[in-house]
């Protein structure tokens, strides 16, 4: 059973969403804090909890990726606060300057619900990924990683997207256990052009 869908964002939606996600990064500069948003006014899909994750990037290089797996907040102050994340707390780059505000592009990716996957073996679990479709979330004894759907614009061998999840997690690329959980989930993103 795949996951479940999505939800259907309008196109004055989805740049509703960017432009929050835009506000929330100049917050960050001027105010030290995500933008906090009043919920009532906005459209009601705006409203929904869901999971999200904010892309940067900068001249075509990434320059930060920060969300959350789980629907904890309404989706607008999700996106606020992913955005504000990913520009100050992606612990693998410095806090976003004022100076490159112009020239960030922002993404956003909404998540579907998570869908545990039964994989008894490596081939089981490599055979049931869909390239171009699928993010998987990984987990084995306090290890955790994910890609986004995205990431399969840049691998696109079943086996080197698994290993390289591995790797990111910190367990082997060859690592195997009882104990290894997966949970797929599918995206729907958009960014500014």
């Amino acid at each position: 059973m795949p996951p479940s869908l999505c939800i259907e964002l309008s196109a004055s939606e989805q740049i509703r969403l960017l432009d929050i996600a835009r506000q929330s990064i100049s917050s960050g500069l001027t105010a030290g804090r995500a933008l906090k948003l009043d919920l009532a006014p906005l459209e009601d899909n705006l409203q929904i909890k869901s999971a999200v994750f904010i892309t940067l990037t900068q001249a075509g290089a990434l320059r930060g990726c920060v969300g959350s797996l789980q629907a904890v907040e309404p989706l607008a102050q999700a996106v606020a606060t992913s955005a504000f994340n990913a520009a100050f707390r992606d612990r693998r780059f410095a806090a976003v300057g004022a100076d490159e505000l112009d020239a960030i592009r922002i993404e956003i990716s909404v998540l579907s619900e998570m869908e545990p996957i039964e994989a008894p073996t490596r081939q089981a679990l490599l055979d049931s990924l869909q390239p171009g479709v699928d993010g998987l979330l990984l987990e084995d004894r306090g290890h955790r990683s994910t890609f986004l759907p995205k990431v399969w614009e840049k691998i696109t061998s079943p086996t080197e997207y698994f290993e390289q999840l591995l790797m990111k997690a910190g367990l082997g690329a060859g690592h195997w256990s009882d104990s290894l959980r997966f949970h797929r989930y599918h995206t729907s993103t958009f960014a500014e052009n």
